[in-house]
């Protein structure tokens, strides 16, 4: 039970984050609340099972560009979360990628303040 309300948090920051970059990113549209429940709650499992292999997997050009290409792999995760999660679009790569960098950084800054 304990750790519960973290999770909660997190993935009520995500939901937040997401649907804030919705209305900012033209590209990025939910068709209702439920898929944007269902996209953060499947974000923040990508980003703790799929996300780490990706980093694992792409370590060489990560550090041939000096960390750049995490920008891409958050991107090409937004992209695969929109996928699977029906009702969540995302109208191409650089919305993605410009989507996925707002995200991280709200997300950051609104726990600054709650935390």
């Amino acid at each position: 039970m304990g750790n519960l309300v973290p999770f909660l948090v997190q993935w009520g920051l995500t939901s937040l984050s997401l649907w804030v970059a919705s209305y900012l990113f033209s590209g990025l549209r939910f068709a209702d609340g439920g898929s944007l429940l269902i996209a953060a709650l499947l974000l923040g499992f990508a980003n703790a099972v799929v996300k780490p292999l990706l980093i694992f997997f792409t370590l060489p050009l990560t550090v041939l560009t000096m960390g750049l290409f995490l920008l891409v792999i958050n991107a090409l995760v937004l992209m695969l979360v929109s996928s699977v999660v029906s009702g969540f679009t995302i109208s191409s790569f650089w919305t993605a990628f410009f989507a996925s960098i707002f995200i991280s950084l709200f997300s950051l800054f609104i726990s600054g303040i709650l935390f």
